[in-house]
């Protein structure tokens, strides 16, 4: 069996700024979010919007990167792993987090005109 690799490949817009953290090692966190569209017609023919959330995290020179050339709006494509993880708040609520960790960036197009 080949060996199968946790990858997910995906092209969308930047919903925020990205935030950047530094961390006490001195590494540098960036996180942000990222819109997918999908658009297709339902049975009444009306066309239909479907729009959905991805956290994207980025380490080091890669948060660097985004830190430096990413805003609200820009379109990217990115190539990252997925995971899954979950954390107790300070009220003992159990959270469920999903999100990407970058490995490849790509700008594809100028930020969206409002």
């Amino acid at each position: 069996m080949k060996n199968l690799r946790n990858s997910v490949q995906l092209i969308g817009r930047l919903g925020k700024d990205p935030e950047v953290k530094t961390l006490t090692s001195g590494k540098n966190l960036a996180t942000f979010t990222m819109a997918t569209s999908d658009v297709y017609y339902n049975n009444e023919g009306e066309k239909v919007e479907d729009t959905q959330w991805h956290n994207v995290v980025a380490w080091g020179p890669k948060a660097d990167l985004v830190s430096k050339y990413l805003t609200k709006g820009k379109e990217i494509a990115i190539e990252g792993k997925l995971i899954h993880r979950s954390y107790e708040t300070n009220a003992g609520e159990k959270r469920y987090v999903t999100e990407i960790n970058l490995n490849e960036l790509l700008m594809i197009g100028a930020k969206k005109s409002e």
